[in-house]
């Protein structure tokens, strides 16, 4: 005789069924709590990555500039008004710069450079035309990195020059334009910015954002201190960038700041 044996399913019960969804509220938060902890360590990252990147654009554009200002042979142009109202290669200053210099060949809008084609006097036919030289704040030319001058009218692609040159320039020669660029601190957006402004009426245009200090120094040939443009033969730029967002974790304020020093010597003296 067999005997059959029922086993009665036991379900589960409702302390159990609580206590697993606690401890899957307690899995769940603690999952997000790390999500969102990393969420923010990489925005951060990508925050300062984003910082360092950009200023060291604009700290390499600054340097290039300043290593060119007095390039062009433009001495002759510097005197009364000078280029824009400056009247040194480099005028001085503990939070901006202004250099003057033909940092600028002229090109065409394929690239192609703008270049002599022939020279009588004051007379400058170039191989193109070009409207580079057509305003008055836009005037100042330097031919071939050697002589320089500024525009009176222009004809098509011919210039006529305030004075005669004394030089002689061989066709293809390339032609610059002079200006006087200043770098200094402002705002945009609420935000402090490192701004560049060509002193021809349009202002200071930003070039990157959050910078939170520029310094100058300016020293002569022998590594003193000067303040006397005629006698700087280097600068030294120091910027501080910092983050946009603050970083709770961080004491102080909590900002991630980056400091970029460098020290540029000015190649092109005695002007």
């Amino acid at each position: 005789m067999g005997w059959n044996i029922f086993k009665k399913d036991r379900g589960v019960s409702l302390m159990e069924t609580l206590i697993v969804l606690v401890m899957m509220s307690f899995l769940i938060a603690a999952a997000y709590r790390t999500f969102i902890g990393q969420q923010k360590v990489y925005t951060l990252q990508e925050q300062v990555a984003d910082a360092q990147q950009s200023v060291r654009v604009a700290m390499d554009r600054m340097t290039r500039e300043i290593r060119m200002a007095g390039f062009g042979a433009f001495s002759n142009v510097l005197t009364g008004e000078g280029v824009n109202g400056f009247t040194s290669v480099i005028t001085p200053g503990p939070d901006r710069i202004t250099i003057v210099g033909a940092f600028k060949p002229i090109r065409r809008s394929n690239g192609e450079p703008i270049v002599v084609s022939s020279v009588s006097e004051n007379q400058v036919t170039l191989r193109n035309a070009t409207n580079e030289f057509d305003r008055t704040d836009h005037q100042y030319i330097s031919i071939g990195g050697t002589e320089s001058n500024t525009v009176a009218s222009r004809s098509g692609a011919k210039l006529t020059l305030h004075t005669a040159l004394t030089q002689t320039h061989s066709p293809g020669s390339p032609v610059y334009k002079i200006q006087a660029i200043t770098y200094s601190l402002g705002t945009s957006s609420g935000k402090q910015v490192l701004q560049r402004n060509e002193n021809t009426g349009g202002g200071a245009q930003p070039m990157t954002e959050d910078i939170e200090m520029l310094r100058f120094q300016y020293f002569d040939g022998s590594g003193n201190i000067t303040d006397t443009p005629a006698l700087i033969r280097m600068v030294r730029v120091n910027v501080i960038s910092r983050t946009t967002m603050a970083d709770p974790q961080l004491s102080g304020d909590g900002y991630r700041r980056r400091t970029l020093t460098s020290n540029i010597k000015v190649r092109n003296l005695g002007l």
